[in-house]
């Protein structure tokens, strides 16, 4: 699925599928896992977002400064996370535009990485990764990193906060979860560019919490975007096969 500012540009012109709500899908829910990771970073948000074109953003990630764009194409030198900084090791920066894309998988559009989760990773696109709250007895552990992220409120995550928009048509209601500043511009790009011909209605924006519902689950997730820090979910579509730690059951 095509989202603006955070596909490539060339998707826009490609046909979409239609995609349906789902009952059902592979495996069950699961426990166990692996280790934890080092506390939540000192991100920080430096200038409001709000733009009917191009939008920037000057953020600060693993102690560096950078300036984001809604039109670049990315790229630029990785550097390494000093050792006076919160993930110190990690490497920061150096994804591109045609490498956001992911899959319904948690831990995809990580570029030249596969397989689940997002422990232990860099930032290759600064943005730290969508954290999901654990509910009692439900999911396997690769899904809940707040431990190493820190929650959703966190407000130091480069871009703010996580929060949470919602598109809905006459058939179907889509959420999208990220930073607060990309949510900002994506509202304002999905308002200008798919409102008239899609008849979507954008939601206002919310704060993000996934333990409560009604909010988005990752079993609902569709797509993952940018290093899984943004995904768009899907009303009423069932991945049980997220909530299993077997990495092959089928979605």
């Amino acid at each position: 699925m095509f989202v603006p500012l955070i596909s490539p540009v060339e998707e826009s012109k490609r046909s979409s599928k239609s995609l349906l709500r789902r009952k059902g899908g592979g495996g069950g829910h699961g426990g166990g896992g692996h280790g934890g990771g080092k506390g939540a970073s000192k991100g920080t948000t430096k200038a409001p977002i709000s733009s009917n074109a191009e939008t920037s953003l000057a953020i600060s990630s693993g102690g560096k400064s950078f300036k984001t764009s809604s039109t670049s194409s990315g790229g630029g030198a990785k550097s390494v996370i000093p050792s006076n900084q919160p993930f110190a090791g990690r490497e920061v920066g150096g994804g591109t535009r045609a490498q956001v894309y992911g899959t319904s998988t948690y831990g995809s559009g990580y570029p030249g990485i596969t397989g689940r989760g997002v422990q232990d990773r860099g930032f290759p696109f600064m943005f730290y990764p969508v954290v999901f709250a654990a509910p009692i007895g439900a999911g396997g552990y690769y899904l809940y990193r707040e431990e190493e992220y820190g929650k959703a409120e966190n407000t130091s995550r480069p871009g703010g906060s996580l929060r949470q928009v919602s598109f809905s048509s006459a058939t179907s209601t889509f959420h999208v979860v990220a930073d607060n500043s990309t949510i900002i511009s994506l509202q304002t790009a999905v308002n200008g560019s798919c409102h008239s011909v899609n008849s979507f209605k954008a939601s206002s924006i919310l704060p993000y919490n996934s333990s409560e519902t009604p909010y988005p689950r990752p079993e609902e997730a569709i797509q993952y975007y940018r290093a899984s820090s943004v995904v768009l979910t899907l009303d009423g579509y069932n991945n049980t096969a997220a909530l299993s730690n077997d990495e092959t059951a089928p979605p």
